[in-house]
């Protein structure tokens, strides 16, 4: 993960007016990437893009979309609702400044600002930015193997749902876990395993490596991995290479049942998602096969397409 303090952060100015955009970005420009736009429909475009705004400079009169409409398009939408928005205008009622912050608005300036007001403003906002998503990161952390958690996981398995839903691509999804852990914890010791799971948790990782497949610690000793527009077959050969990967560590179990070192077994699932069907029957399925692959030995890996 990028550590959020090093990267220049972006700010978008939002204002029809030229002037207004070149006097703000001369003042940010030595500390900020500057994106521009002059209209709400490029503003939300240039918000809902793969690269957004760290922070929004929006004027409110503009012609078409205002910035109230803006601001509350971008704060109804999950993937823009926490980007900051300041809003910079001549609208100097009280009114207009409570519609704004009631709308999501982080600040309110008003026209004619200065600069080192919206300077000292803009960074306070950007601190603040930075601290939420930090924290956020830690939150979907897992504290021992610095590996998504479930509760990242299951966020994350929803988005991807819906997106392989409108998209009419395969979602798969891999659940596996370390064979007889108990039996490791129990005759080398809680610290062993604990350095099990994050070699363990580092070796799936690294098998993981196309943009937008993540590996979780699902709890203990399991891990799920999600796998967006990769089918079924696909799913199968990631699975195989994750637990031969696994069983060429070498990590000593002298007290496993079917091996000396430490072995995983898998459960694969794959479908489509349409309507009637739910991210919690992919679980199901993938967990189902895992069980399948214990119940047969151990050390291998279980498949089925829904």
């Amino acid at each position: 993960m990028n550590d959020l303090n090093v990267s220049k952060k972006t700010i978008l100015i939002v204002d029809d007016m030229p002037i207004n955009i070149q006097v703000l970005a001369r003042g940010l420009n030595s500390d900020y990437h500057i994106k521009i736009a002059t209209d709400g429909e490029k503003a939300i475009e240039i918000g809902m893009s793969e690269n957004p705004p760290d922070l929004i400079l929006l004027d409110i009169m503009m012609p078409g979309m205002d910035g109230y409409e803006v601001c509350h398009t971008l704060k109804k939408n999950p993937k823009t609702h926490n980007i900051p928005i300041i809003f910079v205008t001549a609208k100097g009622e009280v009114e207009d400044e409570t519609k704004g912050l009631e709308l999501g608005a982080a600040d309110y300036i008003i026209k004619p600002f200065h600069m080192p007001i919206v300077k000292a403003r803009v960074n306070t906002h950007i601190d603040l930015k930075r601290k939420s998503d930090m924290l956020e990161i830690m939150l979907d952390m897992d504290a021992l193997t610095g590996i998504a958690n479930r509760r990242h996981f299951d966020k994350m398995l929803g988005s991807e749902w819906n997106r392989a839903k409108r998209s009419g691509l395969p979602v798969s999804l891999i659940i596996l876990d370390i064979d007889y852990f108990k039996k490791f914890n129990d005759n080398y010791g809680h610290p062993a395993g604990d350095v099990c799971l994050k070699l363990v948790a580092q070796t799936l990782n690294k098998c993981v490596r196309r943009s937008g497949e993540i590996v979780a610690r699902y709890g203990g000793e399991e891990f799920a991995v999600i796998l967006p527009s990769v089918n079924h077959n696909d799913a199968l050969k990631l699975a195989e290479k994750l637990r031969s990967h696994i069983e060429s560590l070498k990590i000593i179990h002298a007290y496993s049942n079917i091996a000396d070192c430490i072995t995983i077994s898998l459960g694969a699932a794959t479908t489509v998602p349409k309507d009637g069907l739910e991210p919690a029957e992919l679980i199901n399925t993938a967990d189902k096969m895992l069980y399948e692959a214990k119940n047969h030995g151990r050390n291998q890996l279980k498949g089925e397409a829904l």
